[in-house]
């Protein structure tokens, strides 16, 4: 089975944090950087957020180039990728940005969330259980059986965890921005885990691009 190619897309501060405390997102990224994660959106067959991220920051996660979308058409492609979120809860505003814009809408969740996702989205979004438990891998197999051959995780940090924890990404994409926000309390890109390899595990970086201020250096972590 094909699983998809899995890129996870970040931006972290010089001291690593991916966010402040405020209750507003905190404005890592430059219009460069902007325009360059919106072309990375455009090549991919889907885009994951977890419904945490749904709720906090409440976007539309679109290409937002309409050349890049009118190319993605040129190519036989949806206009828009797939737009993917996963909930254990179920626990989904109907009313968010998400699932207004854009095309195609994917909820994974578990056994215990399906009845309240379906009921809170299911007009919107195709619901898909995974069991008692999100499985990631299952994720993966379900998306490649559906034909995304690229997808690309932009969030939060407990997905990105997850993601690094099992050994199933791909490529990262971090763009690291000159600001040190410094709270002890503000979110980081991974949360504390047992990662592949452990501490001594060095991924390969593959390129790094300066975009403006910001430094975007891609990694590939399985090597």
């Amino acid at each position: 089975m094909n699983r998809p190619h899995v890129l996870l897309s970040v931006a972290v501060s010089v001291d690593g944090y991916i966010d402040d405390r405020g209750d507003e997102r905190f404005p890592l990224s430059n219009a460069e950087d902007f325009d360059h994660v919106d072309r990375v959106r455009a090549e991919s067959g889907a885009i994951l957020v977890g419904a945490a991220t749904i709720r906090r920051d409440n976007p539309r996660l679109l290409v937002n180039s309409a050349e890049r979308r009118a190319a993605r058409v040129a190519e036989g492609r949806p206009e828009y990728p797939l737009k993917v979120t996963v909930t254990s809860s179920g626990d989904l505003d109907p009313a968010l940005k998400f699932w207004h814009h854009g095309g195609d809408k994917l909820v994974y969740t578990t056994d215990s969330g399906r009845a309240r996702a379906s009921g809170a989205v299911g007009h919107l979004a195709e619901v898909v259980c995974l069991g008692p438990v999100i499985d990631f891998g299952a994720l993966l197999d379900d998306l490649g059986e559906r034909g995304v051959d690229r997808l690309m995780v932009e969030g939060g940090g407990t997905i990105h965890t997850a993601f690094l924890s099992a050994g199933l990404a791909d490529e990262i994409r971090m763009a690291v921005a000159p600001m040190l926000i410094g709270q002890a309390n503000a979110p980081r890109f991974v949360n504390p885990a047992e990662f592949p390899g452990g501490p001594a595990h060095r991924f390969h970086l593959e390129e790094v691009t300066k975009l403006g201020d910001v430094a975007v250096l891609r990694y590939f972590p399985k090597v």
